[in-house]
């Protein structure tokens, strides 16, 4: 059965492209009326007004850098009533933690976890009280094992996936869906800030397919799915083989390509 979402509230991050995007887009043509969180202040303001023209539902923008303590603290000063938190934003780096550089390494912790955690914190208990209200926290299928090369991304998904789950047993007895979504290589720019393809495994599915199994696993009251057939019976195989043969396995898949001399 289809859920209402008329009239109701939804803030989504990582809002202005991609994943974002269509979820602002599907749940505008839902009736529900839109809080849009990112960086690009520009893009957010182009966003809003095709959703409002299309859609005629209220569509709010905030500017903010959610892999900041005043990012976070700018979002969760909002006073208004959320009843749809879609915490999307994140981002990954490919290539050794040795290499890395380790402020780049905290941004991605901040803002692929602790951003999560802050502003289901603050919201979620409003929900809680009106007995009405929906979490997605995305994940990925990064979450299901160990990531060479892009250590700190997998650590990041494999705990909003964890939190998430445990958090859909905590909020169920209150009538608050929360989910899980685990996309696996999605057309966005996620592989542009990555800086290389290096790191996608599989072909990629297209954003509006990432939202459509998230409806169809909200409806079924599920605490978490994985988009895609492919990618479903992936994540299930490698609980099913040696960790170690899962990790060689994901060592050989995301290595970075030797730089080819021209």
């Amino acid at each position: 059965m289809a859920i209402d979402f008329s009239g109701q509230t939804a803030l989504i991050t990582g809002a202005s492209t991609g994943i974002g995007a269509v979820y602002a887009n599907a749940f505008a043509a839902r009736g529900a009326h839109l809080v849009l969180v990112a960086r690009s202040r520009d893009k957010l303001d182009g966003l809003a007004t095709k959703i409002r023209t299309a859609h005629g539902v209220r569509v709010d923008v905030l500017a903010a850098d959610l892999s900041t303590p005043d990012g976070c603290a700018t979002v969760t000063a909002l006073e208004q009533d959320i009843d749809i938190l879609i915490n999307n934003a994140g981002f990954g780096m490919h290539g050794d933690v040795a290499d890395a550089d380790a402020a780049r390494l905290a941004d991605q912790v901040r803002l692929n976890c602790l951003a999560v955690v802050q502003l289901t914190a603050r919201f979620l208990p409003g929900m809680i009280a009106r007995r009405r209200g929906t979490v997605v926290n995305i994940a990925s299928t990064a979450a299901f094992q160990p990531l060479p090369y892009m250590a700190v991304y997998g650590a990041t998904k494999a705990f909003v996936l964890s939190f998430t789950e445990a958090l859909w047993a905590e909020a169920r007895p209150a009538g608050v869906r929360v989910l899980a979504m685990c996309p696996g290589a999605t057309e966005t720019p996620f592989f542009e800030i990555v800086g290389t393809d290096d790191a996608a495994v599989g072909s990629r599915r297209a954003p509006e397919q990432v939202v459509a199994t998230t409806f169809r696993a909200l409806e079924r009251g599920r605490p978490s799915v994985v988009d895609g057939r492919r990618n479903a019976l992936l994540a299930g195989l490698v609980g099913l083989l040696p960790r170690r043969l899962v990790i060689s396995a994901a060592e050989r898949t995301i290595r970075p390509k030797p730089a080819q001399v021209r």
